[in-house]
């Protein structure tokens, strides 16, 4: 059955969208926590989740309904995560490392209560046994489940966890990266976005600079009111230059209670001393909790 070309549930197909947005409202979240950790980036990972939504949505007509919902998304956007790891070249390397031997001295697991330092350790795992330790420790999936989730088997899904922990208790302790160093570019963006001098701005993009609002818009930036929404809040927000798990990046903050508190990130692409393309997150309050590093590098001042 094809979806409606407006978008909207018709006829039959209206129970399975009810349901899908009943488990996304839910799920997502967990899945861009899922995303983030195998992509390495909280915003790449919310860039892959809302590949795999998009696929699930189209997928909607032939989903087997007896099945449940929500395993069925992890496995769309595990999938995407794989695409995007083999589209950065990391497969060639798995694949190398998926030759070795699967007998490793025995590790205990971790557990969910080390969740999140497995999270920011696991990026050194090839994509299996990156993808089998955090959905065992991190997310508590059974083995069977995991094993229908990657594509694998029982035996697989143990030799992989095996593996995996074994590396992670096997790596050396030595200290963060230094983030890279904020563009002069990215500084004057934040410095005219704080002055709402958008006349300012619009000389720092590109003529056919793209924007995608995450959840809202997609399209080029001259086309949209994207400044203009900025300018119109009631709240007070201020930008700020950051990083994201070790990206550079354009921090919004709000005044509440307890002064200027970081409530999204805006991902800017420069090419040629022009922004090209603006990526804003403000409608994915989960993204900033599910960074491993996060640092607003420059406070914004009182205005």
């Amino acid at each position: 059955m094809d979806i409606p070309a407006d978008g909207r549930p018709t006829g039959e197909f209206d129970a399975r969208y009810l349901a899908f947005l009943e488990t996304i409202t839910t799920l997502r979240p967990s899945l861009h926590r899922y995303c983030a950790r195998m992509t390495g980036s909280a915003l790449d990972g919310e860039d892959v989740v809302q590949e795999a939504l998009l696929q699930a949505y189209r997928k909607l007509p032939v989903w087997d309904d007896t099945r449940p919902l929500s395993p069925w998304l992890f496995r769309i956007a595990h999938n995407r995560c794989i695409d995007f790891l083999r589209r950065r070249g990391v497969q060639s390397e798995a694949e190398t490392l998926a030759m070795s031997s699967d007998v490793v001295d025995p590790i205990d697991a971790t557990g969910p209560a080390l969740g999140r330092a497995v999270e920011h350790l696991v990026t050194a795992l090839p994509p299996k046994e990156r993808a089998c330790v955090l959905l065992k420790d991190v997310f508590d999936y059974t083995l069977d489940e995991i094993a229908e989730l990657v594509d694998s088997t029982v035996g697989g899904v143990k030799s992989a966890l095996s593996r995996g922990r074994a590396k992670l208790a096997s790596l050396p302790k030595t200290p963060p990266a230094a983030a890279p160093e904020v563009s002069p570019l990215l500084r004057l963006y934040v410095e005219r976005f704080n002055r709402r001098d958008w006349d300012g701005l619009r000389e720092l993009i590109s003529a056919d600079a793209r924007l995608q609002v995450a959840d809202r818009y997609a399209g080029r930036l001259v086309d949209s009111p994207y400044f203009s929404r900025y300018d119109g809040r009631a709240v007070m927000w201020r930008m700020a230059a950051g990083f994201v798990d070790g990206e550079a990046a354009v921090v919004a903050l709000i005044r509440d209670a307890v002064g200027w508190t970081p409530r999204a990130v805006v991902r800017l692409e420069i090419a040629h001393d022009r922004v090209v393309a603006v990526s804003d997150y403000t409608h994915c309050p989960w993204l900033i909790p599910a960074a491993i590093a996060f640092d607003v590098s420059a406070a914004p001042a009182e205005p």
